[in-house]
């Protein structure tokens, strides 16, 4: 089984119409279709584990000015976690790298 992320981008909200906000507003619990979700029967709970969070931990860390005004630029809430972000990305393709080297 593949597990995949996603996280949405508050920034990013899907555009629904006046009549569509209306419509979903109006629709009522037990008028949505579950039909193409399937049950989680015994046997999904038998063999399902969870999933600890990646947690953070707070570090002093000196960076260029540079750096720092160009991910606050986009505003300073957030700028901590696509700092992060990239630190993350680099790790991963980094590990990727090491990997096919020990091949």
């Amino acid at each position: 089984m593949t597990t995949v992320s996603y996280t949405p981008d508050p920034k990013k909200k899907p555009q629904l119409t006046e009549e569509q906000e209306r419509k979903l507003a109006e629709l009522k619990d037990e008028d949505i279709d579950y039909s193409d979700i399937p049950e989680l029967d015994d046997d999904f709970w038998k063999n399902a584990q969870p999933v600890m969070p990646d947690l953070t931990q707070p570090v002093t860390l000196r960076v260029k000015q540079s750096v720092l005004q160009y991910f606050q630029a986009n505003g300073k809430k957030g700028y901590q976690s696509r700092m992060n972000a990239v630190l993350e990305s680099y790790v991963k393709a980094q590990q990727k790298m090491e990997q096919e080297q020990s091949s």
